[in-house]
């Protein structure tokens, strides 16, 4: 028996069925062994040794692996093709030799780019050792992100508590998405103006011509500045005789992008599909791993993490000849296509995503396929054939025309582009993040010498605008064109940024958050070089050439250990002014934007003598006041009104209608709120007086103790209401914060008790409530726009056992039966996160994983694992009753309204924090 181990199990099940009952394949689900997380675990002061540790999960993966070697013929170890692949590899050898398995058996490497029985049984013919040279790159890889990481986060919880390392790589990523922001908040628009005139031929057919000289000068787009300057252009076009000065007719060619890489497979989908890079690999994943179609599993793409472009000759082939028969000979170039990556170091999985089968179309795989699925599959399969399909042939037409207005010459001139044979556009066009100019369409006929009728002529003020907020494609995009991490990290790298609410997505565009932005300034600050864009990709550059066998690894890490640790022991020495002091001066246009009547931005405006400053508090940054605590101003970083009133104050919205009161916009401890009212007033001392008080029904009160005063009327809260998520404080206007303080609203009336069903908004966000059930809103849903269907329907299925308490009415999702137990798994929204569930077991997800793309596999392993856990927990034992002072709690209140218990005081524990690499 020959033993086979591959990384997932539905790649396992296939390879067994192409192998037949000579070969036991088994699966490594990842890897097996990682770095524990602790210190020490890479030690330089023993030349970078490292420790590795089994995982939960990978025991049993060994257990299992060791079973089935024991009086094996040979090992053959078939895990990914790139550089995770050969680790993985590379920790069971060394697992198994550590329980000294691997005396006289064989181990082979062989690698597939494609799960198809034709390239597995090649594989099976050329097997190779493992390549070490790949293995020492990723032990590198792993050391450098384990040395930032515990170096790193200490010293950033010491000087900005809460704050977190964001990764090697991420802080980079980071940086780049800051940068952008803080160019959008430093850009002064500059005005200019166009000048267009609607021509006519002197058959009646029109067209644009755009002003581009005057008097014997060019003039671009921004050279007319002044309206003045337009009008007096305008004036004389109005007057202007035209006529064609030259017609110029160029043919053109358009070309076809190369196969997918993982980067721009990760674009492509995010613009055309609106997946996020970790959904698009999570579905590419699976399609690599294949589909049962005609009673076999069959993968439907090449490996997905790729730099390469090229494609295999057969595959060259195959797709020619799919292009001929779809669309006939014309669409085939004489000679194939042959495509070159523009990576500084393309090494892993060589070969381009494509299909295994160009002749499998979509059409015949979309029934097999979940619909995200089949969407990823068509787009990577009509790029490939477009890469080998004919370029569109084009014709552009420039005129150039002349307006005469007396001795004045003005010059325009009028472009168009039309298609002569679409070629490769008739399949495919490549999808762009932002929008750029385009020639128009065809030109009407017109020769040189023929006069134009004037029928308009525009003069249109426009003014600059900054640069966009990257989204996740255009991220990748730039980091890949820096050399900055590399394919098989940018999903996690969007992923983590993410996670750690660094960076958030709005309208799929990445806006940095203030904790972001404030570890970013921190890094640029006392760790420039380790932030800077050539530092980042000359390191990565060093990691290829470690995979190329080039230079020793461990070089690498002395080289960056030695400038590293120094940096640290001279940030452990900064006080905590000089770091303040340095993120003032950083995040300056952030946090002290320009005033409108040009005063000091960094004045406080409630004592007019303290200085604003950064403040580092328990519940975040903010800005608050020299002066304290005499001056207790404070406001949150955003100055520019993002998140309520600019000055810290409140943003007067205007008056309630119905009762005259002033209804506002202010910050608070928990978020932006919206207040009917000004503050609550002082309830004024009242004085001692011994004669009995009239009650309201004319009764008479007993008159106060004798040298006692008169208990204060309570203080009258304004009518408050926190924002929910889905209501930007920018856009919120009187209309909307009046709807907002009208909560709870009745919507609807359920159908069978007649009671009403109200939107409201409570401690978990927005709700529907019917009586005493309460079912949360979805992510879709506003609690402003809710209609009686959709409230209905969410207590409906909350009363019938849907949904769960505090959280939407999900039904969940059914992933499928686990192998062993035949019990069903489902994936369902919990009030800590998404989980699954077999009926019994609930096991909740990691933090940040997809939960729309989990698999059947990833749930079998996870619901396992807490099974385990389950079973090692020991039973809780009953305390005994124990009898113990009552104690008075006291309360605060904070600037929403609402009351939250003081903690009673408890033994001190210390507990040691584990840092994120």
């Amino acid at each position: 028996m020959k033993v086979v181990v591959v990384e997932s199990p539905a790649k396992a099940k296939t390879i067994n069925k192409y192998l037949g009952p000579d070969y036991e394949v088994l699966a490594s689900f990842g890897h097996i062994r990682d770095l524990p997380p602790k210190d020490g675990s890479v030690d330089p002061d023993a030349d970078f040794a490292m420790i590795w540790q089994v995982e939960d999960r990978g025991a049993k993966r060994v257990a299992e692996i060791a079973r089935a070697v024991k009086g094996a013929e040979k090992l053959i170890l078939a895990t990914d093709p790139d550089r995770e692949g050969e680790a993985i590899s590379w920790h069971v050898i060394e697992a198994l030799a550590q329980k000294k398995l691997l005396k006289d058996l064989p181990v082979e490497r062989v690698t597939f780019n494609a799960i198809t029985r034709d390239a597995v049984a090649d594989a099976m013919a050329h097997p190779r050792q493992i390549d070490q040279a790949l293995v020492d790159a990723y032990l590198a890889r792993r050391a450098l992100d384990y040395l930032v990481g515990f170096n790193l986060s200490p010293v950033l919880w010491r000087k900005l508590p809460g704050a977190r390392s964001a990764g090697r790589v991420q802080s980079v990523a980071l940086r780049l998405v800051c940068d952008r922001e803080r160019e959008i908040e430093t850009f002064v628009a500059r005005e200019y103006w166009s000048l267009v005139a609607v021509l006519a031929t002197m058959e009646g057919a029109t067209f644009e011509a755009r002003l581009v000289g005057a008097d014997g000068r060019k003039i671009s787009r921004l050279d007319i500045g002044q309206g003045e300057e337009a009008q007096a252009f305008k004036e004389a076009l109005e007057r202007a005789a035209f006529t064609v000065a030259n017609i110029e007719a160029k043919p053109a060619k358009r070309h076809p992008q190369p196969p997918f890489t993982t980067s721009t497979l990760q674009q492509e989908a995010s613009r055309k599909l609106g997946f996020a890079p970790a959904r698009t690999m999570q579905l590419a994943q699976r399609l690599y791993e294949g589909a049962e179609i005609g009673g076999e599993t069959v993968g439907l793409i090449t490996y997905m993490r790729t730099d390469g472009v090229d494609m295999a000759p057969e595959a060259v082939s195959a797709t020619r000849a799919v292009i001929g028969r779809t669309f006939g000979d014309d669409y085939v170039p004489e000679a194939a296509r042959r495509y070159t990556t523009k990576a500084k170091n393309a090494q892993e999985a060589h070969e381009a995503v494509r299909p295994t089968d160009p002749g499998r179309a979509p059409a015949s795989v979309t029934r097999y396929l979940d619909p995200d699925q089949a969407k990823l599959y068509e787009l990577i399969w009509t790029r490939t054939l477009a890469s080998q399909m004919e370029s569109a042939r084009l014709e552009r037409t420039t005129a150039d025309i002349t307006a005469k207005v007396g001795e004045r010459v003005l010059d325009l001139r009028a472009t168009g582009q039309v298609v002569v044979f679409d070629g490769f556009l008739r399949l495919y066009q490549e999808g762009r993040d932002d929008d750029a100019d385009e020639d128009g369409g065809r030109l009407p006929a017109m020769k040189a010498g023929d006069a134009l009728d004037k029928r308009e002529i525009r003069a249109t003020q426009h003014f600059t605008e900054p640069p966009p907020r990257f989204t996740e494609a255009s991220l990748v995009k730039r980091m890949e064109e820096l050399g900055i991490g590399r394919p098989s990290t940018y999903a996690a790298v969007l992923a983590v940024l993410r996670e750690r609410e660094y960076v958030r997505l709005d309208k799929k565009r990445l806006v940095p958050e203030d904790k972001g932005r404030i570890v970013t300034a921190f890094l640029e600050s006392f760790f420039r070089r380790y932030v800077e864009y050539d530092f980042t990709a000359d390191l990565e550059e060093k990691l290829d050439r470690v995979s190329n066998h080039e230079i020793d690894w461990k070089e690498v890490l002395r080289d960056f250990w030695r400038d590293f640790i120094a940096a640290i022991g001279e940030t452990r020495e900064l006080r905590m002014t000089q770091v303040i002091d340095s993120l003032n001066d950083v995040l300056a246009p952030r946090i002290f934007p320009a005033r409108a009547d040009g005063g000091d931005p960094r004045a406080c405006p409630a004592c007019g003598s303290g200085r604003l400053s950064l403040k580092i508090g328990k519940f975040g940054a903010f800005v608050g006041c020299s002066n304290y605590p005499e001056c207790r101003y404070t406001r949150q970083l955003s100055g520019d009104g993002e998140s309520g009133g600019g000055d810290g104050g409140p943003r007067i919205l205007g008056t309630d209608p119905e009762t005259g009161l002033e209804v506002s916009l202010r910050d608070g401890r928990y978020g932006p709120y919206v207040q009917l009212g000004g503050d609550a007033p002082e309830a004024p001392e009242a004085a001692e007086t011994p004669a009995p008080a009239a009650s309201d029904d004319g009764e008479a009160e007993p008159a106060p103790k004798k040298g006692r005063k008169a208990k204060a009327p309570p203080k009258e809260k304004p009518k408050r209401q926190t924002l929910p998520r889905d209501i930007p404080p920018d856009n919120v206007d009187l209309d909307i914060a009046l709807k907002l303080l009208s909560l709870p609203r009745a919507v609807a009336t359920h159908p069978e008790t007649g009671k009403p069903i109200k939107a409201g908004i409570g401690r978990f966000g927005p709700y529907v409530q019917h009586d005493k059930t309460y079912a949360s809103l979805g992510k879709d849903d506003s609690v402003l726009e809710i209609g009686a269907n959709r409230a209905i329907d969410l207590i409906i299925t909350k009363e019938q056992g849907g949904g769960r308490r505090g959280g939407s009415a999900d039904p969940g999702k059914v992933l499928g039966e686990e192998p062993e137990t035949g019990k069903t798994l489902s994936l369902k929204a919990g009030r800590y996160g998404p989980y699954v569930t077999d009926g019994t077991t609930n096991a909740t997800l990691p933090k940040g994983v997809e939960a729309d793309s989990y698999t059947l596999e990833e749930a079998v392993a996870l619901i396992r694992a807490r099974r385990v856990a389950g079973k090692k927990k020991p039973a809780a034992k009953k305390a005994p009753a124990k009898k113990t002072a009552t104690t008075k709690k006291s309360a605060e209140t904070v600037e929403t309204g609402e009351t939250a218990a003081k903690p009673a005081r408890a033994r001190r524990t210390v507990k040691k924090a584990t840092p994120e690499a």
